[in-house]
């Protein structure tokens, strides 16, 4: 499906956004530069911080490229079960020699700051995770020339970011590394996600807006897959977190791969929101009694998660990661995305000469 979001870029290969230092401008800008488009993750980061990362990247490339925020949380109505957590850290803590984080430290992320900044200095693309904006604020970016893509997990809230006005979903399957972008977070909900493929069929069917496929996809033949289903283009997170570009910790790196970590699973051990990543200590230890309260359960193992990292002791970190973490490869990020192509066009080669067709 031709639109406006896939004629910015050539091939329909999306790097992920991914938060906490991954998605440096050196990615991006690799990304970019090879055919796909790069992104630029804003989520815990100040306003400044991700002006200064979007000025470095326009200083690498000169092709689009994309900018995530994450939405503004509502208020946590439990900080009891805060403290029951944080006095559960207590060993941790003591084990690492680090403070535990202030969980109150923030809850909007910097939100209007940052859109401020987009809105007078605008990028080709902005997408949205952990919520829908305001039609409004859809329509000052889109006046400001800027295309917007929305993070959606359901049909239904993938109908809300159509009513809302956004121009692409962003479908997101149980099968993706790190934060799960429900637009409202309902424990009861936990381990109900839907697989990425039923999940493209049943938003294909629910609203009219270019997808985005996003959720364990690691070879050009999972994106034809993806774009026979129904989608526009592929966005890929741990397929890009082993290049030499990414910023993530080399721990972090090495364990996608390491034979120690047999399986991912979704945790609220270190954010307080469900996410995906590879099984440690850490997460088999407390991810039966984290609560349900993000960003403050992020703030309060920050300090714990940067020990653990110091340290190199990957049983202690946050180890986001995909389904097909397995799979990954060491390739240069813009050598990534020239396999990634040439695997697309032999599944799209592969699927014609049988008489089909994507």
């Amino acid at each position: 499906m031709s639109s406006a979001l896939t004629d910015l870029f050539p091939l329909p290969i999306v790097q992920a956004p991914m938060a906490g230092g991954v998605s440096v401008p050196q990615l991006a800008a690799a990304v970019s530069e090879a055919g796909g488009l790069g992104f630029l993750a804003a989520g815990y980061k100040t306003a400044d911080g991700m002006y200064q990362e979007i000025k470095q990247l326009r200083g690498l490339t000169g092709r689009p490229f994309g900018v995530n925020l994450f939405m503004p949380q509502p208020e946590y109505a439990e900080p009891a079960a805060v403290d029951v957590y944080a006095h559960q850290l207590a060993g941790e803590a003591a084990w690492y020699e680090a403070e535990l984080g202030d969980p109150d430290c923030g809850r909007d992320d910097g939100y209007d700051v940052k859109l401020a900044v987009l809105l007078d200095n605008p990028v080709p693309v902005v997408s949205f995770h952990f919520g829908c904006p305001s039609r409004e604020v859809l329509d000052a970016l889109r006046r400001a020339g800027t295309l917007t893509l929305v993070t959606a997990t359901t049909p239904d809230e993938a109908r809300a970011i159509e009513r809302a006005g956004a121009d692409a979903v962003i479908v997101q399957g149980v099968e993706a590394g790190g934060h799960q972008g429900t637009h409202r977070d309902i424990p009861e909900n936990d381990g109900s996600a839907l697989g990425l493929l039923s999940l493209i069929a049943q938003v294909r069917e629910a609203v009219g807006l270019p997808l985005v496929a996003a959720g364990g996809i690691m070879r050009g033949s999972q994106i034809a897959a993806a774009l026979a289903a129904g989608a526009s283009a592929a966005q890929l997170g741990t397929a890009f977190l082993a290049t030499p570009e990414s910023g993530a910790n080399a721990v972090h790196k090495q364990a996608l791969t390491n034979p120690l970590f047999v399986r991912t699973a979704l945790t609220r051990a270190f954010s307080g929101r469900p996410a995906r990543g590879l099984v440690n200590r850490f997460m088999r230890e407390h991810g039966p009694y984290a609560p349900a309260a993000y960003p403050e359960i992020h703030h309060l193992t920050s300090p714990l998660r940067k020990a653990a990292a110091k340290a190199g002791d990957a049983q202690g970190m946050a180890l986001w990661a995909g389904q097909g973490h397995r799979m990954a490869r060491e390739l240069p990020a813009g050598q990534l995305v020239e396999v990634l192509a040439a695997e697309l066009d032999a599944a799209r080669t592969a699927l014609s000469s049988r008489g089909g067709a994507v």
